[in-house]
């Protein structure tokens, strides 16, 4: 058959159930995604070669149980040069960049390609498929996914987080129980290949340079966070702090009568939801909203047995609440998914405190834009900084942080470029740089930076870089961070 890339299956049969048979699927990438995509082109008929640059023991396991629904794995370099002869369709992981030569040679056949999100839409049911609210941003996508979830499942509904965090969105929309709703957290290389998704509502966080050596560019990677809001029906949130998400859902092409929904940790106007003293509040989707509006939450039912509360946590939150609203959640469900939420480890995580100094791993601070909303939520950190930049500038961050630091520890392949920013903007700061990439080194790590601190500071795991030159991934580093603090702790005569 002649492959149509906007092919919709033949009149009466479902998205789901469409005809598939016959169809020559490349499916590039056997991580999690590659690998539910190609199950489930496989399970449909169509024919699926499916390869891997890698050979890892878990990519292994996986080519295993493919060969035997028929599909045609092919591991190693050598097959990710051009699709094989035939192919109709490439599906991609979301790790695959656009200047990788497979994705070249497939734009330049004409073959359309797709990621595993636009699989994932196309393939859903045609009637009574689970709507999304989708989620993206430079920061916080993960937590105000997951609040969100929460938030559904206390308001009655049978509700997933899906994408690039809990189950895979194929997984999400082909369960044979369906979903009521999906919480649908987006990266920019996700938001890259699709092209036809259409949420309920979308809200961007926040936009700050990341991932530039992926995109090229941050104008091309601005693009793809804008893509979101394509299509949305109800309601585009964005952020009021960070003009530049509003801009996107200025330029968006959205469903008449969308409306645009910003959330701010002020006060919020009407068409708005933020802070009124400790109060969440919704002054956008309640009657009257001129002069009325409606209480969601208590600072106090975020901050849960925590000691202190980020700014960025609370935008997350009310974020995640102007998504479940724009849906028709009521603000009891909204408080009650706010209060159960406790947010995933390695996020602004209290460790220990030894001599009155705290220590706080925010080892998913990946990029600047993170490290500089960690830093913002204390005001005297001993900076435990470094990684792999990925093409981020730390000139801006080490400026506006600079009265904030009490000491910087530096570690990992990038750290130099941080000692430029700080030799610049922060030239009496005192920096101790850890040239050792092995990971025993937190040790060191730790004790250096313990020896900069004064009681009252923190010490503050937040990188600004990623973690693959040291780690498998940021939540090793973490790992490694607290069980540093731990040996400390113990040699310091335990927990205050």
């Amino acid at each position: 058959m002649s492959y149509d890339p906007l092919y919709e299956p033949r009149e009466g049969l479902t998205h789901r159930d469409a005809d598939w048979s016959g169809v020559n699927v490349l499916v590039v990438g056997l991580g999690v995604s590659g690998f539910a995509a190609a199950d489930a082109l496989a399970d449909r008929g169509a024919h699926v070669v499916a390869v891997s640059r890698d050979e890892t023991e878990a990519i292994r396991e996986r080519a295993t149980i493919l060969e035997i629904l028929d599909v045609d794995v092919r591991l190693g370099p050598e097959h990710m040069v051009s699709p094989p002869p035939g192919t109709e369709l490439v599906v991609t992981s979301p790790g695959v960049p656009p200047h990788d030569p497979l994705m070249l040679a497939a734009a330049t056949a004409g073959i359309p390609v797709w990621g595993e999100v636009e699989l994932a839409w196309r393939m859903r049911a045609k009637e009574g498929a689970a709507p999304w609210l989708t989620v993206t941003g430079t920061n916080g996508k993960t937590t105000t996914v997951n609040m969100l979830a929460s938030i559904l499942r206390h308001a009655g509904l049978r509700a997933t987080s899906a994408g690039n965090v809990g189950t895979p969105l194929l997984e999400a929309v082909l369960h044979p129980e369906p979903y009521d709703v999906l919480a649908v957290e987006l990266s920019s290389f996700q938001l890259h290949w699709q092209r036809s998704v259409s949420a309920v509502a979308s809200a961007v966080l926040n936009v700050a340079p990341d991932h530039i050596d992926w995109h090229g560019s941050y104008a091309e990677y601005l693009r793809a966070k804008g893509k979101i809001y394509e299509n949305t029906h109800l309601a585009c949130i964005y952020n009021v702090a960070d003009i530049q998400t509003e801009q996107l859902v200025m330029e968006a092409n959205v469903v008449e009568g969308c409306r645009a929904v910003g959330f701010t940790t002020g006060i919020p106007a009407p068409s708005m939801v933020g802070v009124v003293e400790d109060v969440l509040a919704d002054r956008a989707f309640v009657e009257q909203r001129q002069r009325s509006a409606a209480e969601l939450c208590t600072i106090a039912d975020l901050q849960g047995d925590a000691p202190s509360i980020a700014p960025h946590y609370i935008a997350n939150a009310l974020a995640a609440a102007a998504l479940a609203r724009a849906y028709g959640v009521g603000p009891i469900a909204v408080r009650d998914g706010l209060r159960a939420f406790r947010p995933d480890r390695h996020r602004i995580a209290e460790i220990a405190t030894v001599k009155g100094v705290r220590f706080v791993n925010d080892s998913k601070a990946t990029n600047p834009h993170a490290a500089a909303a960690a830093i913002r939520s204390f005001d005297s950190v001993v900076w435990i900084a470094g990684g792999l930049l990925k093409g981020a500038d730390v000139d801006s961050l080490v400026e506006e942080m600079a009265s904030r630091l009490r000491g910087v520890v530096l570690i990992g392949a990038d750290r130099d470029q941080i000692a430029q920013a700080l030799s610049r903007h922060a030239p009496d700061v005192p920096v101790v740089d850890l040239s050792e990439t092995d990971t025993g080194v937190m040790d060191r790590v730790v004790r250096e930076a313990a020896r900069l601190a004064q009681p009252g500071d923190v010490v503050l795991l937040a990188p600004a870089a990623a973690s693959m030159d040291m780690f498998t991934n940021y939540g090793a580093r973490g790992d490694a961070f607290e069980e540093a603090v731990r040996r400390h702790l113990e040699a310091h005569g335990g927990l205050e």
